[in-house]
């Protein structure tokens, strides 16, 4: 079965600070738009930002291999090469990493590239990437 893009809509609490992310930052093409929220193209995925300007983020986190993980977060699996691009463009715009760009369960099933941050809403986003994508769902 082909992957099928998905869709993800989420809350923000000012449109051009999203654009500027998403767009300037991150580099997601633009899709269509309105006074209240943006379309965006992330790597395939259509995802829109919709303007609440009295958004609260839960402030949750799980422990994972030593960090603590925000929940909830999105983002999405990425070949290394890309997985690196992006690393490398989110670190020179001057984002900083909630968890910085490493390799998690190293020498175990499910290795893997990850990094964590946050979009000027707060929303946490994680793109990870795999040495070998079969790892992906391997228990």
């Amino acid at each position: 079965m082909a992957i099928r893009p998905f869709h993800l809509a989420f809350p923000v609490h000012d449109l051009a600070a999203a654009r500027a992310f998403y767009g300037g930052v991150m580099g997601c093409s633009e899709g269509r738009s309105s006074d209240h929220w943006i379309d965006f193209d992330l790597f395939g995925h259509q995802i829109v930002a919709h303007l609440d300007a009295d958004a609260k983020l839960a402030a949750v986190a799980n422990e994972v291999d030593g960090h603590h993980v925000p929940v909830p977060h999105f983002g999405v699996v990425l070949t290394m090469a890309d997985w690196e691009k992006l690393a490398a463009r989110v670190e020179a715009a001057g984002v900083t990493f909630g968890i910085a760009p490493h390799i998690r369960f190293k020498g175990q099933t499910g290795e893997q590239a990850t990094m964590f941050f946050r979009d000027p809403s707060g929303n946490a986003l994680e793109f990870k990437a795999f040495a070998d994508d079969d790892m992906l769902f391997a228990r």
